[in-house]
């Protein structure tokens, strides 16, 4: 997923400063896409000077509000069409493959933490699902969806890396 595509799927709703979209990625989209404040501003002016998005109105202290144009809808179209996903790697299950070269003490270590890092995500997804008025406009459907996939993939990480510290063996 890029970044690029990311705003301009926010944009689709409704217009929006840097700073809403800065919000935006910060709650909702937390568990799909993070992106620092410097990312999305420089992103947006990308976006502008190849008139995917368009200012719709500038603010007191240069704040400007962002408006998808018809070929920013079109170009996100035909990103979610035309474009397969990636499929990354996972650095997590590399590191898995090599436990055995540390003692049996240091690879419970290493998933117990994968285990305490996964409940916690897993409870702020919770929290933040509990602390949106979800309604019925698209963004926030689909992202009710998202959301929920990352509510199930924390869970099987945690129940996962339980497992797996049960696998370990004494030497």
């Amino acid at each position: 997923m890029s970044l690029r595509h990311a705003l301009l799927g926010l944009l689709v709703e409704h217009p929006a400063s840097g700073y809403d979209l800065l919000k935006t990625f910060g709650t909702s989209l937390a568990n799909v896409w993070p992106a620092t404040q410097s990312q999305i501003y420089g992103e947006l002016t990308k976006l502008a000077d190849s008139e995917l998005i368009v200012v719709s109105e500038q603010g007191p202290r240069g704040r400007k509000e962002y408006t998808l144009t018809d070929t920013g809808l079109a170009e996100l179209r035909r990103w979610l069409i035309e474009t397969e996903p990636q499929r990354t790697r996972s650095d997590v299950l590399l590191r898995v493959f090599f436990l055995g070269v540390l003692t049996p003490q240091q690879a419970r270590d290493y998933l117990d933490n994968q285990a305490a890092h996964a409940t916690k995500l897993h409870e702020e997804l919770k929290s933040l699902d509990g602390s949106i008025e979800w309604d019925d406009e698209d963004l926030s459907i689909y992202g009710r969806i998202a959301l929920e996939y990352g509510q199930r993939f924390s869970a099987m990480q945690r129940d996962w890396a339980e497992w797996a510290l049960t696998q370990v063996k004494d030497k």
